[in-house]
This record gives C-alpha cells, sequence and structure tokens, in this order.
C-alpha cells in the first residue's frame, strides 16, 4: 500500500539571508562596504530546500527538523506549510535561536557560506529515535547534512538501519566540504541512495576521478545506489558494481541568477523520480532538469516549475 508521506526531509532546516550581488573576489578585511541590490530571507537547509522542490514536483513530503522559538521560527513553519509540506515534525527548541545562513552571491551565482547553526544542532540521535514511527509512514527518508552535523553522525548506522528496517529507502547528502570518509565508511551500507557532489567526494574519498570516487564507496556500499553530481558537467550514477549511467547537464532555461540550493533541487529529483518508479536513467534526468532550472532564479526553489514542465525539460517520455 502506498505510505502517507512519499518522503520525509531530514535535518538542517534554517532561514537564508541572501545578498547579491557580491564581489567575492575581495577579502572581507578590505571590503569596507559594499551596496547590494537586496538581502532578501528566505528558507534554507536540506528540509525547505528539497523539501519544497519535492512539493513542487507534486510528492506529498513532511519536514523533519529542529528550529528555535524565534521569529525566524514562525517564518520558516509558515512558508513550509503554506508550500504544502508536512511540518507536524519540526521540533521548536525553547531558548534556542533558529540556524541562519548568510549567502552571499556574486554576479556569476556562485557562493559563500555564512553559517549559524542554532537550534539544527538540537536535531540528535534520541529525537530521531522518539520519531521513528514517523519512517512507517514514508516511502524514503532523506538526511542532510554529513559533514556538518556531527552529533548525530556516529549513530547514524544504527539509526538508518532501523529506519530501513521500517520498510523506509534511504538518502544522504552532504556539506561543508564533505567531511571524511569516517565514519561515511560505516554509514554507507544502510544507505539506499548517495551522491554527493564532485568536492565532497574528492574530500571523502582522495580520488580526483569520478569513477574511482564511486568505486571506494562501492567497498563499503554494495547495494546502494551511487553517484557523484558533476555540475555543469551533468552526475554520475552507479547502480551497481562497474555499471554506469551518465547524466548529462540540462541547459537551465534562463540566467544563471544563484547556484544555492542547485545540489538540494538535483537530489529532490532523483527521488521524485526512483518514488515515481522511474528508471535509474530517467530519475538522474529528472534530477538534472531540477538542478537547472534551480540557478535560474534567487534561492533554491523559486525558480522550479512543476513535475509536468520538469519532465518535458529532462526529454523524458
Amino acid at each position: 500500500m502506498k505510505r502517507e508521506f512519499d518522503c520525509v526531509v531530514c535535518g538542517e532546516t534554517c532561514v537564508d539571508l541572501t545578498l547579491c550581488p557580491v564581489d567575492r573576489s575581495i577579502p572581507l578585511n578590505v571590503q569596507g562596504m559594499q551596496l547590494v541590490e537586496s538581502i532578501q530571507p528566505g528558507t534554507g537547509g536540506i528540509v525547505p530546500n528539497s523539501g519544497l522542490a519535492m512539493v513542487r514536483m507534486g510528492m506529498t513530503c513532511a519536514g523533519f527538523g529542529c528550529v528555535g522559538d524565534d521569529h525566524w521560527a514562525s517564518l520558516l513553519i509558515d512558508r513550509l506549510s503554506i508550500a504544502g509540506m508536512n511540518t507536524e515534525h519540526i521540533e521548536r527548541v525553547a531558548g534556542k535561536s533558529t540556524s541562519v545562513t548568510a549567502i552571499l552571491v556574486d554576479e556569476t551565482g556562485e557562493h559563500n557560506f555564512l553559517f549559524y547553526p542554532g537550534a539544527s544542532a538540537e536535531f540528535d540521535a534520541d529525537l530521531i529515535r522518539r520519531r521513528f514511527s514517523l519512517f512507517e509512514r514514508a516511502e524514503f527518508a532523506h538526511f542532510g547534512y554529513y559533514g556538518l552535523f556531527d552529533q548525530v553522525a556516529a549513530e547514524l548506522p544504527a539509526l538508518l538501519q532501523q529506519i530501513q528496517q521500517r520498510g523506509c529507502r534511504t538518502a544522504l547528502d552532504a556539506t561543508a566540504g564533505g567531511g571524511t570518509m569516517q565514519p561515511l565508511d560505516r554509514i554507507l551500507p544502510h544507505l539506499d541512495l548517495y551522491v554527493p557532489s564532485y568536492e565532497e567526494a574528492k574530500s571523502q574519498t582522495g580520488c580526483e576521478d569520478p569513477q574511482k570516487m564511486i568505486r571506494t564507496f562501492r567497498e563499503c556500499a554494495p547495494q546502494t545506489i551511487l553517484g557523484v553530481k558533476l555540475g555543469a558537467d551533468g552526475a554520475l550514477l552507479s547502480p551497481a558494481a562497474d555499471k554506469w549511467i551518465e547524466v548529462a547537464a540540462i541547459t537551465p532555461p534562463g540566467a544563471v541568477i544563484d547556484t544555492t540550493g542547485a545540489g538540494d533541487c538535483f537530489y529532490a529529483g532523483l527521488i521524485c523520480g526512483l518514488v515515481r518508479g522511474m528508471s535509474i536513467a530517467d530519475a538522474g534526468k529528472l534530477a538534472a532538469a531540477a538542478g537547472a532550472c534551480s540557478v535560474t532564479r534567487a534561492g533554491a526553489t523559486a525558480g522550479l516549475p512543476d513535475f509536468e514542465t520538469l519532465r518535458m525539460l529532462a526529454g523524458i517520455s
């Protein structure tokens, strides 16, 4: 029987303050003051970015994370609820401030992050264990980010194993440079899907060739769908040992404005395709289309159209 949620998106939940355009070539200590065109408060982190992208694609999605007891928390929860996400499992932490990221975006759409973890640091193993019943209601659980939530990483292998035992498939995204292979080597066997960015995979494996990166992951995860996001070069996916699917990049349907959250949207498209029963190759095409649309507007999801438009852009029949 179909479960209540196509996906539960778990982990980092924050407010993004997008500042653009910023000249990132000038060191901060010599900038003095720069004028920007706008400072836009919006939603950020994997829960809003991937979650709202999935909702745009017609998926049923719940958010699971921590916010503070401040006005930023109300902004986040209101925007997610209005967009159609289930927010019942976003925990308000008394006495804590909501996580905030300042994003400095230059004229090419590339960016730097200034990050305050706030209440997101309260997202821990005990909280996940208390919500195990949530995963019995979901097809997929998508966690993020590896490399950022150290407070739960060491216990993720056991947690993910128990989530899988409840019939829920698991995925993990990375950030903060990617971290290392420890404890990722113990996490990978309990993932159904893992596709970091090239730079994250390079940090984790020490390899520079995408196939070698994936082979390193494969040593730990023989059954996992693995891959590496390659930015403007698309992605490389591997459904099994020595099986390769090259996903071509899709030209953005507009000017590149902001690359923030493009990887989150790629992942959302990939999970959406798999939940809808697409082949891995077609799910990869849908993911590439989502990532391409994401960069055409400020913020992760403002540029995303609906599922049918993405499907046509991806060339999926």
